[in-house]
């Protein structure tokens, strides 16, 4: 159980975002607690990456704030915010195409801001074997599924204390996902907190603390897994299941 006590990792508070005159995100405040998973769910269009992508320091808020451990990091170079301890897998993976598999997760790999070396290349290949059988490998000649455990790989060589995936199971085989998942869960117990975006309603409730379900850049629902499971009508109305 997380003390509602602890301090949050990431705390959004009525954030405004455009891009151009388009207005994204509307006076979105979420809480990420430590340890805690938190599932961000909505339909394409919806706000998730830029929600994702204005707590990294990607895009800058024209109102509300952002802080990270305390700290308010709203206006923050990307780089500062990733060094409180944050690994963002973006939705395009991001891995570097003329890198070999170990150059890309060598070049990640650090302690964590409080010390931890946790999450070694030799844990990261026991998670992901594939990825062993294929360390000299570039990372363009990697599958779909590889990059993909490539990403998450990287993320965790820095000993996140946060870890942020954007759609880390789409377009993904069955037996793929299934591994991204159960990687999921092996973060979760090993007591990092998750930003998890997905689309899978039953592997998020699944998994998930909590769940926030963003509607045209505004916070329709936050509760738990179980209250949502509760009200089909949101389940249909706002994730279309």
């Amino acid at each position: 159980m997380i003390s509602s006590q602890t301090a949050p990792l990431i705390e959004t508070k009525n954030l405004h975002t455009y891009y151009d005159d388009s207005h994204i995100l509307r006076g979105v405040s979420i809480v990420l607690k430590p340890g805690e998973t938190l599932g961000l769910m909505g339909r394409n269009g919806m706000g998730k990456t830029t929600l994702i992508r204005t707590i990294m320091g990607l895009v800058r808020p024209r109102s509300g704030t952002v802080h990270v451990g305390g700290r308010d990091m709203t206006r923050e170079a990307a780089f500062r915010i990733a060094q409180q301890g944050i690994s963002y897998v973006p939705e395009g993976r991001g891995i570097f195409a003329s890198l070999s598999v170990r150059e890309n997760l060598a070049i990640s790999g650090r302690a964590g801001i409080d010390g931890a070396t946790t999450w070694t290349l030799p844990l990261i290949l026991e998670l992901f074997p594939r990825l062993a059988e294929r360390l000299a490998n570039r990372g363009d000649q990697l599958s779909g599924g590889e990059q993909q455990m490539l990403a998450i790989g990287r993320a965790l060589m820095s000993n996140p204390r946060v870890l942020i995936l954007d759609e880390a199971t789409e377009g993904l085989a069955p037996l793929i996902r299934d591994e991204i998942w159960k990687t999921v869960r092996l973060v979760r117990d090993a007591g990092i907190a998750t930003l998890l975006v997905d689309k899978t309603v039953s592997e998020v409730t699944a998994i998930a603390d909590r769940v926030v379900i963003l509607v045209k850049g505004e916070v329709a629902f936050e509760g738990s897994p179980a209250a949502l499971k509760a009200d089909p009508a949101i389940l249909h109305r706002h994730l279309g299941v």
